[in-house]
């Protein structure tokens, strides 16, 4: 299957690497995880730089901050029915397509992406970010 455009809003399956990670000198995520692109730039020579929000089933604690997904969009995501956050503090930044987009597990197409957010959640999510710029934490992954 074809590697989808990265858009904001989109869902795709990618080894996030967490920030506590990466101060432990890691440099590869532990787990495949949903994540939700926040911004997508197309810059210079056709590459675009994502910035992406993990997907979570650990509500977050301070001073991690998240975004509740309702059910009903978990459901349209293909997501199990466990309660879920998109945090907001902690978020990786990488060019497209990178080494750490993987497939959807179980997918019958080998699709790399879950669909996307439904345009209030996704403009709650970027809100979020916004309002939490002094604490919010990006790990950058573009030269790996």
């Amino acid at each position: 299957m074809p590697l989808p455009k990265p858009e904001p809003g989109l869902v795709i399956a990618y080894e996030y690497l967490w920030r506590h990670e990466h101060e432990a000198g890691r440099h590869q995520g532990v787990k495949v995880r949903p994540c939700a692109i926040v911004v997508a730039v197309e810059g210079h020579a056709g590459v675009t730089e994502v910035v992406v929000a993990p997907i979570t089933h650990l509500e977050p604690m301070p001073p991690s901050q998240g975004v509740e997904i309702p059910l009903r969009v978990k459901q349209h995501l293909g997501l199990d029915h466990d309660r879920s956050w998109v945090i907001v503090t902690d978020l990786n930044a990488f060019l497209w397509p990178g080494y750490d987009l993987r497939p959807v597990a179980n997918a019958p197409s080998g699709a790399f992406a879950y669909g996307f957010l439904p345009p209030s959640l996704y403009k709650a999510i970027v809100r979020r970010i916004t309002a939490l710029s002094a604490i919010t934490r990006v790990t950058d992954r573009r030269r790996e």
